[in-house]
């Protein structure tokens, strides 16, 4: 990522970030989990590492521990998912890019745990490589 840094908050403004550094793992997540913490059919996420990642507001940030080890952070006042922190994976948290405020031009490289999509959704032929599970698993 050249220039500027990407921006994003939640929807109340109490939580801040910006990333000085590469999106990593960009990822459109169907799966139970992943609806249910957005509210949508959907999230968009993207991995960054702590080091490239500066928060403003962290004391509104509350944690929920979704499975063994995995923590999902929303802003406390006003409940807009902001990133997941993983503890086998400490230099790195997963962002919520439905918070970005910032242009964004990065397009998702995978669909994950489609076999969990909601009928609704429909997986457009878009060269976006679609996965029922996480590759690999």
């Amino acid at each position: 990522m050249a220039g500027e840094p990407l921006r994003g908050s939640c929807l109340c403004g109490g939580v801040r970030y910006e990333v000085h550094g590469p999106l990593e793992g960009v990822a459109r997540c169907h799966c139970r989990e992943c609806r249910k913490a957005s509210g949508a059919e959907f999230a968009t996420n993207a991995s960054v590492t702590t080091a490239d990642l500066h928060l403003e507001g962290e004391e509104l940030l509350r944690a929920y521990e979704s499975s063994p080890g995995q923590e999902r952070c929303f802003c406390g006042r006003c409940g807009s998912p902001v990133l997941k922190r993983r503890g086998d994976l400490p230099g790195t948290v997963r962002i919520r890019l439905g918070c970005v405020d910032t242009p964004l031009d990065e397009k998702p490289k995978i669909r994950v745990f489609t076999a969990e999509k909601l009928g609704l959704s429909d997986l457009p032929d878009d060269g976006i490589p679609s996965f029922e599970r996480l590759p690999g698993s």
